[in-house]
Protein backbone atom coordinates (compact mmCIF):
# COMPACT_ATOMS: atom_id res chain seq x y z
CA UNK A 1 0.00 0.00 0.00
CA UNK A 2 0.85 3.37 -1.12
CA UNK A 3 1.46 5.97 1.85
CA UNK A 4 0.80 9.67 0.88
CA UNK A 5 1.56 12.87 2.00
CA UNK A 6 -0.82 16.26 2.14
CA UNK A 7 -0.48 18.04 -0.88
CA UNK A 8 1.22 21.24 0.25
CA UNK A 9 0.13 23.15 -2.30
CA UNK A 10 -3.01 22.63 -5.16
CA UNK A 11 -2.52 22.12 -8.88
CA UNK A 12 -4.35 24.42 -10.99
CA UNK A 13 -8.17 24.43 -11.65
CA UNK A 14 -9.95 24.47 -14.71
CA UNK A 15 -13.20 23.73 -15.81
CA UNK A 16 -15.12 21.44 -18.15
CA UNK A 17 -18.85 21.75 -19.30
CA UNK A 18 -20.42 19.24 -21.26
CA UNK A 19 -22.96 20.31 -23.50
CA UNK A 20 -24.17 16.75 -24.73
CA UNK A 21 -26.10 17.13 -27.88
CA UNK A 22 -25.83 16.50 -31.46
CA UNK A 23 -27.57 17.00 -34.83
CA UNK A 24 -26.02 13.49 -35.88
CA UNK A 25 -24.68 11.10 -33.73
CA UNK A 26 -21.21 9.88 -35.33
CA UNK A 27 -20.72 6.02 -35.78
CA UNK A 28 -17.37 6.36 -34.38
CA UNK A 29 -18.26 8.26 -31.29
CA UNK A 30 -18.05 6.96 -27.59
CA UNK A 31 -18.77 10.40 -25.93
CA UNK A 32 -21.56 10.97 -24.32
CA UNK A 33 -23.66 12.47 -26.49
CA UNK A 34 -26.98 12.25 -27.99
CA UNK A 35 -28.68 12.91 -30.97
CA UNK A 36 -31.22 15.92 -31.03
CA UNK A 37 -35.13 14.96 -31.34
CA UNK A 38 -37.22 17.58 -30.34
CA UNK A 39 -36.59 21.71 -29.53
CA UNK A 40 -33.46 21.72 -27.93
CA UNK A 41 -34.82 23.71 -24.26
CA UNK A 42 -31.25 25.68 -23.66
CA UNK A 43 -32.85 27.52 -20.97
CA UNK A 44 -33.21 25.14 -18.58
CA UNK A 45 -30.14 22.74 -19.44
CA UNK A 46 -27.93 26.55 -19.04
CA UNK A 47 -29.89 26.68 -15.77
CA UNK A 48 -29.09 22.92 -14.88
CA UNK A 49 -25.28 23.32 -15.31
CA UNK A 50 -25.50 26.94 -13.51
CA UNK A 51 -27.24 24.63 -10.42
CA UNK A 52 -24.27 22.06 -10.99
CA UNK A 53 -21.08 24.64 -10.71
CA UNK A 54 -23.42 26.20 -7.57
CA UNK A 55 -23.58 22.61 -5.77
CA UNK A 56 -19.86 22.10 -6.63
CA UNK A 57 -18.63 25.51 -5.16
CA UNK A 58 -17.79 24.05 -1.45
CA UNK A 59 -15.63 21.44 -3.11
CA UNK A 60 -12.89 24.33 -4.51
CA UNK A 61 -13.79 27.47 -2.69
CA UNK A 62 -11.54 30.06 -3.53
CA UNK A 63 -9.80 28.70 -6.50
CA UNK A 64 -9.66 30.74 -9.14
CA UNK A 65 -10.51 29.05 -12.67
CA UNK A 66 -7.56 29.30 -14.93
CA UNK A 67 -9.31 27.32 -18.26
CA UNK A 68 -12.77 26.66 -19.43
CA UNK A 69 -13.90 23.87 -22.05
CA UNK A 70 -17.50 23.97 -23.15
CA UNK A 71 -17.24 20.61 -25.32
CA UNK A 72 -19.72 17.64 -26.01
CA UNK A 73 -21.69 16.46 -28.04
CA UNK A 74 -21.99 19.68 -30.47
CA UNK A 75 -21.93 22.99 -28.08
CA UNK A 76 -22.07 25.02 -30.94
CA UNK A 77 -25.96 23.71 -31.59
CA UNK A 78 -26.84 26.51 -28.88
CA UNK A 79 -27.30 29.70 -29.91
CA UNK A 80 -24.95 32.42 -28.93
CA UNK A 81 -27.17 34.01 -26.23
CA UNK A 82 -27.14 30.75 -24.27
CA UNK A 83 -23.61 30.45 -23.92
CA UNK A 84 -23.10 34.48 -23.13
CA UNK A 85 -25.90 33.19 -20.58
CA UNK A 86 -23.53 30.74 -19.03
CA UNK A 87 -20.62 32.01 -19.00
CA UNK A 88 -22.32 35.84 -17.68
CA UNK A 89 -23.61 33.01 -14.57
CA UNK A 90 -20.33 31.44 -14.39
CA UNK A 91 -18.24 34.81 -13.83
CA UNK A 92 -21.09 35.37 -10.81
CA UNK A 93 -20.16 32.32 -9.49
CA UNK A 94 -16.55 31.64 -9.32
CA UNK A 95 -13.24 33.07 -9.72
CA UNK A 96 -11.79 33.36 -13.26
CA UNK A 97 -8.60 34.23 -14.27
CA UNK A 98 -9.10 37.68 -16.67
CA UNK A 99 -6.58 35.93 -19.48
CA UNK A 100 -8.68 32.62 -18.72
CA UNK A 101 -8.60 30.30 -22.07
CA UNK A 102 -12.02 29.76 -22.95
CA UNK A 103 -12.88 26.74 -25.76
CA UNK A 104 -16.38 26.06 -27.52
CA UNK A 105 -16.13 23.26 -29.57
CA UNK A 106 -17.93 23.45 -33.07
CA UNK A 107 -18.75 21.39 -36.32
CA UNK A 108 -18.85 23.08 -39.46
CA UNK A 109 -22.92 21.80 -39.91
CA UNK A 110 -23.59 24.52 -37.59
CA UNK A 111 -21.66 27.51 -38.84
CA UNK A 112 -23.11 30.47 -39.12
CA UNK A 113 -20.46 33.69 -38.87
CA UNK A 114 -23.39 35.63 -36.95
CA UNK A 115 -23.27 32.55 -34.72
CA UNK A 116 -19.54 32.45 -34.27
CA UNK A 117 -19.30 36.23 -33.70
CA UNK A 118 -21.63 35.83 -31.31
CA UNK A 119 -19.55 33.11 -29.46
CA UNK A 120 -16.81 35.79 -29.51
CA UNK A 121 -18.60 38.56 -27.89
CA UNK A 122 -20.07 36.05 -25.37
CA UNK A 123 -16.42 35.44 -24.41
CA UNK A 124 -15.42 32.58 -26.19
CA UNK A 125 -11.09 33.22 -27.35
CA UNK A 126 -10.87 30.04 -28.68
CA UNK A 127 -12.82 27.70 -31.20
CA UNK A 128 -11.98 23.99 -32.07
CA UNK A 129 -13.43 22.79 -35.05
CA UNK A 130 -14.22 19.25 -35.71
CA UNK A 131 -13.45 18.50 -39.39
CA UNK A 132 -11.83 15.23 -39.12
CA UNK A 133 -11.52 15.48 -43.01
CA UNK A 134 -11.91 17.64 -46.38
CA UNK A 135 -12.55 14.50 -48.29
CA UNK A 136 -16.27 13.72 -48.87
CA UNK A 137 -16.43 10.49 -49.15
CA UNK A 138 -14.30 10.16 -45.94
CA UNK A 139 -17.10 12.78 -43.82
CA UNK A 140 -19.73 10.76 -45.51
CA UNK A 141 -18.33 7.30 -44.10
CA UNK A 142 -17.65 9.02 -40.66
CA UNK A 143 -21.17 9.89 -40.36
CA UNK A 144 -20.36 13.65 -40.46
CA UNK A 145 -23.10 15.84 -41.53
CA UNK A 146 -21.16 18.79 -43.25
CA UNK A 147 -18.85 18.47 -46.54
CA UNK A 148 -15.61 19.95 -47.57
CA UNK A 149 -16.20 23.20 -48.49
CA UNK A 150 -18.41 23.84 -45.56
CA UNK A 151 -15.51 23.28 -43.95
CA UNK A 152 -12.74 25.53 -45.57
CA UNK A 153 -16.03 28.59 -44.85
CA UNK A 154 -16.24 27.56 -41.34
CA UNK A 155 -12.25 27.82 -40.83
CA UNK A 156 -11.59 30.78 -42.87
CA UNK A 157 -14.66 32.57 -40.85
CA UNK A 158 -13.59 31.17 -37.51
CA UNK A 159 -9.74 32.52 -38.08
CA UNK A 160 -11.04 35.83 -39.27
CA UNK A 161 -12.76 35.72 -35.80
CA UNK A 162 -10.40 34.23 -33.41
CA UNK A 163 -7.08 34.61 -32.48
CA UNK A 164 -6.84 31.32 -31.63
CA UNK A 165 -8.20 28.09 -33.50
CA UNK A 166 -7.88 24.53 -33.49
CA UNK A 167 -8.77 21.86 -35.89
CA UNK A 168 -9.45 18.08 -35.49
CA UNK A 169 -8.56 16.02 -38.25
CA UNK A 170 -8.29 11.86 -38.25
CA UNK A 171 -6.34 9.60 -40.00
CA UNK A 172 -5.59 6.34 -40.84
CA UNK A 173 -9.24 6.16 -42.53
CA UNK A 174 -10.59 3.64 -44.72
CA UNK A 175 -8.61 2.93 -47.64
CA UNK A 176 -6.71 6.01 -46.97
CA UNK A 177 -3.32 6.86 -48.31
CA UNK A 178 -0.60 8.77 -47.51
CA UNK A 179 -1.44 11.50 -50.16
CA UNK A 180 -5.06 11.61 -49.27
CA UNK A 181 -4.10 12.13 -45.60
CA UNK A 182 -1.36 14.52 -46.85
CA UNK A 183 -4.39 16.85 -48.70
CA UNK A 184 -6.26 16.95 -45.26
CA UNK A 185 -3.01 18.60 -43.41
CA UNK A 186 -2.14 20.53 -46.28
CA UNK A 187 -5.74 22.04 -46.96
CA UNK A 188 -5.83 22.76 -42.95
CA UNK A 189 -2.18 24.50 -42.99
CA UNK A 190 -3.49 26.78 -46.31
CA UNK A 191 -5.98 27.94 -44.57
CA UNK A 192 -3.95 29.50 -41.95
CA UNK A 193 -4.78 27.82 -38.71
CA UNK A 194 -1.95 27.34 -35.70
CA UNK A 195 -3.56 23.90 -34.13
CA UNK A 196 -4.28 21.11 -35.28
CA UNK A 197 -4.81 17.87 -33.22
CA UNK A 198 -4.22 14.76 -35.34
CA UNK A 199 -5.94 11.72 -34.43
CA UNK A 200 -6.21 8.01 -36.01
CA UNK A 201 -8.89 6.93 -36.01
CA UNK A 202 -9.90 4.10 -33.72
CA UNK A 203 -12.41 1.73 -32.95
CA UNK A 204 -13.95 2.46 -29.97
CA UNK A 205 -16.52 -0.83 -27.75
CA UNK A 206 -20.00 0.37 -27.69
CA UNK A 207 -20.05 2.30 -30.89
CA UNK A 208 -21.29 0.89 -34.72
CA UNK A 209 -17.31 1.24 -35.84
CA UNK A 210 -16.64 -0.78 -32.90
CA UNK A 211 -19.47 -3.32 -33.54
CA UNK A 212 -18.80 -3.32 -37.60
CA UNK A 213 -15.87 -1.78 -38.41
CA UNK A 214 -15.59 0.00 -42.00
CA UNK A 215 -13.91 -2.01 -44.20
CA UNK A 216 -10.53 -0.86 -45.76
CA UNK A 217 -8.91 0.46 -42.84
CA UNK A 218 -4.90 0.43 -43.27
CA UNK A 219 -3.24 -2.50 -41.59
CA UNK A 220 -0.76 -1.45 -38.70
CA UNK A 221 2.54 -0.91 -40.83
CA UNK A 222 0.19 1.60 -43.10
CA UNK A 223 -1.20 3.83 -40.24
CA UNK A 224 1.94 4.24 -38.94
CA UNK A 225 3.57 5.50 -42.38
CA UNK A 226 0.72 7.95 -42.54
CA UNK A 227 1.21 9.35 -39.26
CA UNK A 228 4.78 9.62 -39.48
CA UNK A 229 3.90 11.41 -42.63
CA UNK A 230 1.90 14.14 -41.05
CA UNK A 231 3.97 14.64 -37.98
CA UNK A 232 6.94 14.98 -40.49
CA UNK A 233 4.49 17.44 -42.99
CA UNK A 234 3.77 19.37 -39.87
CA UNK A 235 7.69 20.04 -38.70
CA UNK A 236 8.61 20.97 -42.38
CA UNK A 237 6.22 23.95 -42.10
CA UNK A 238 6.77 25.21 -38.54
CA UNK A 239 4.39 22.81 -36.50
CA UNK A 240 5.96 21.69 -32.85
CA UNK A 241 4.50 18.71 -31.38
CA UNK A 242 4.05 18.64 -28.12
CA UNK A 243 1.72 15.96 -26.87
CA UNK A 244 0.64 12.85 -28.36
CA UNK A 245 -2.06 13.86 -30.99
CA UNK A 246 -1.20 18.15 -30.33
CA UNK A 247 0.77 20.54 -32.96
CA UNK A 248 0.81 23.92 -32.34
CA UNK A 249 2.75 26.83 -34.75
CA UNK A 250 3.23 29.00 -31.83
CA UNK A 251 3.62 28.37 -28.09
CA UNK A 252 0.96 30.56 -26.84
CA UNK A 253 -1.26 28.75 -29.52
CA UNK A 254 -1.00 25.27 -27.34
CA UNK A 255 -4.17 24.09 -25.78
CA UNK A 256 -3.50 25.52 -21.77
CA UNK A 257 -6.61 23.47 -20.72
CA UNK A 258 -5.42 20.03 -22.02
CA UNK A 259 -2.25 21.00 -21.24
CA UNK A 260 -3.99 21.54 -17.54
CA UNK A 261 -4.94 17.54 -17.74
CA UNK A 262 -1.89 16.28 -18.77
CA UNK A 263 0.20 17.61 -16.05
CA UNK A 264 -2.42 16.23 -13.86
CA UNK A 265 -4.18 19.89 -12.76
CA UNK A 266 -7.30 19.68 -11.47
CA UNK A 267 -10.82 20.01 -13.15
CA UNK A 268 -14.06 20.80 -12.37
CA UNK A 269 -16.96 18.72 -14.52
CA UNK A 270 -20.32 19.80 -14.79
CA UNK A 271 -23.10 18.82 -17.38
CA UNK A 272 -24.58 15.41 -18.19
CA UNK A 273 -21.81 13.16 -18.17
CA UNK A 274 -19.09 15.13 -16.90
CA UNK A 275 -15.87 13.78 -15.40
CA UNK A 276 -14.00 16.36 -12.72
CA UNK A 277 -11.00 15.61 -10.46
CA UNK A 278 -9.85 17.42 -7.39
CA UNK A 279 -7.21 17.84 -4.95
CA UNK A 280 -8.05 18.16 -1.60
CA UNK A 281 -4.82 18.33 1.27
CA UNK A 282 -5.25 14.67 2.39
CA UNK A 283 -6.74 12.71 -0.87
CA UNK A 284 -8.08 13.44 -4.32
CA UNK A 285 -11.32 12.82 -5.61
CA UNK A 286 -12.98 11.74 -9.67
CA UNK A 287 -16.57 12.66 -9.93
CA UNK A 288 -19.27 12.05 -12.76
CA UNK A 289 -22.62 13.09 -13.44
CA UNK A 290 -25.36 11.07 -14.26
CA UNK A 291 -24.84 10.85 -18.28
CA UNK A 292 -28.50 10.41 -19.79
CA UNK A 293 -29.66 14.10 -20.07
CA UNK A 294 -33.29 13.69 -18.71
CA UNK A 295 -31.62 11.75 -15.97
CA UNK A 296 -29.20 14.79 -15.56
CA UNK A 297 -31.69 17.31 -15.97
CA UNK A 298 -33.97 15.67 -13.08
CA UNK A 299 -31.47 15.61 -10.27
CA UNK A 300 -30.58 19.44 -10.63
CA UNK A 301 -33.83 20.21 -10.55
CA UNK A 302 -34.76 18.79 -7.50
CA UNK A 303 -31.26 17.07 -5.62
CA UNK A 304 -28.43 17.96 -7.80
CA UNK A 305 -26.29 15.45 -5.28
CA UNK A 306 -28.04 12.90 -7.04
CA UNK A 307 -26.44 13.40 -9.92
CA UNK A 308 -23.28 13.50 -8.39
CA UNK A 309 -20.80 10.55 -7.91
CA UNK A 310 -17.47 10.85 -6.04
CA UNK A 311 -14.52 8.35 -5.67
CA UNK A 312 -11.65 8.82 -3.59
CA UNK A 313 -8.36 8.02 -5.79
CA UNK A 314 -6.43 4.83 -4.00
CA UNK A 315 -2.84 6.04 -3.58
CA UNK A 316 -1.99 2.84 -5.30
CA UNK A 317 -3.61 3.99 -8.67
CA UNK A 318 -2.08 7.36 -8.30
CA UNK A 319 1.28 6.72 -9.99
CA UNK A 320 -0.40 5.29 -13.00
CA UNK A 321 -2.91 7.89 -13.41
CA UNK A 322 -0.34 10.44 -13.26
CA UNK A 323 2.09 9.02 -15.98
CA UNK A 324 -0.68 8.09 -17.85
CA UNK A 325 -1.58 11.88 -18.74
CA UNK A 326 2.09 13.32 -18.52
CA UNK A 327 3.91 10.99 -20.61
CA UNK A 328 1.81 12.09 -23.94
CA UNK A 329 3.61 15.37 -23.30
CA UNK A 330 6.33 15.31 -25.89
CA UNK A 331 8.49 17.39 -22.98
CA UNK A 332 7.16 15.64 -20.38
CA UNK A 333 6.50 17.47 -16.94
CA UNK A 334 9.06 18.42 -13.86
CA UNK A 335 9.73 15.14 -11.89
CA UNK A 336 8.81 17.40 -8.96
CA UNK A 337 4.96 17.54 -10.59
CA UNK A 338 4.95 13.93 -9.39
CA UNK A 339 5.11 14.07 -5.43
CA UNK A 340 3.05 17.83 -5.55
CA UNK A 341 0.67 16.44 -7.40
CA UNK A 342 0.06 13.26 -6.39
CA UNK A 343 1.22 13.06 -2.37
CA UNK A 344 3.28 10.00 -3.24
CA UNK A 345 7.37 9.81 -2.80
CA UNK A 346 8.97 9.68 -6.10
CA UNK A 347 10.79 7.11 -4.68
CA UNK A 348 8.29 4.87 -4.49
CA UNK A 349 8.11 4.56 -8.20
CA UNK A 350 11.95 4.20 -8.77
CA UNK A 351 12.22 0.82 -10.27
CA UNK A 352 9.48 1.63 -12.51
CA UNK A 353 11.48 4.83 -13.45
CA UNK A 354 14.82 2.36 -13.97
CA UNK A 355 12.84 0.06 -16.35
CA UNK A 356 11.61 2.70 -18.78
CA UNK A 357 15.10 4.02 -18.22
CA UNK A 358 16.89 0.60 -19.06
CA UNK A 359 14.71 0.27 -22.00
CA UNK A 360 14.99 3.74 -23.54
CA UNK A 361 11.80 4.63 -22.83
CA UNK A 362 12.18 7.27 -21.20
CA UNK A 363 14.49 10.31 -20.52
CA UNK A 364 16.93 9.50 -18.37
CA UNK A 365 17.21 13.41 -17.26
CA UNK A 366 16.52 13.06 -13.22
CA UNK A 367 14.48 16.52 -13.57
CA UNK A 368 12.12 15.47 -15.89
CA UNK A 369 9.82 12.80 -16.09
CA UNK A 370 9.78 12.70 -20.27
CA UNK A 371 9.40 10.35 -22.73
CA UNK A 372 12.47 9.25 -25.32
CA UNK A 373 10.89 9.35 -29.27
CA UNK A 374 11.20 5.42 -28.83
CA UNK A 375 8.68 5.88 -25.52
CA UNK A 376 6.64 7.94 -27.32
CA UNK A 377 6.67 5.70 -30.40
CA UNK A 378 5.51 2.84 -28.21
CA UNK A 379 3.66 4.81 -25.47
CA UNK A 380 1.39 2.12 -24.17
CA UNK A 381 4.16 0.13 -23.22
CA UNK A 382 5.54 3.08 -21.20
CA UNK A 383 3.05 3.54 -19.68
CA UNK A 384 2.29 0.11 -18.46
CA UNK A 385 5.30 -0.22 -16.78
CA UNK A 386 3.41 2.44 -13.97
CA UNK A 387 0.45 0.01 -13.80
Amino acid sequence: MLATQSLTTLPPLSLYIHIPWCIQKCPYCDFNSHKIKTTLDEQTYINALLVDLQSELPYFWGRQIQTIFIGGGTPSVFQADSINQLLSGLRALVKLNPEAEITLEANPSTFERNKFQGFKDAGINRLSIGVQSFDDTQLKTLGRIHNATEAQAAIETACQIFERVNIDLMYALPRQTVQAALHDVRTAIGLGVSHISAYQLTLEPNTPFGHTPPQGLPEDDAAQDIEDAIHNELANVGFTQYETSAFSKHPNQRARHNINYWQFGDYVGIGAGAHGKLSHHKHIERTTRKRHPNDYLAAMQHNPNDAIERKIIQPTDLPFEFMMNALRLVDGVPTTYFTERTGVSIAKISQQIQIAQQKNLLDSNPMFLRPTELGRRFLNDLIEIFL
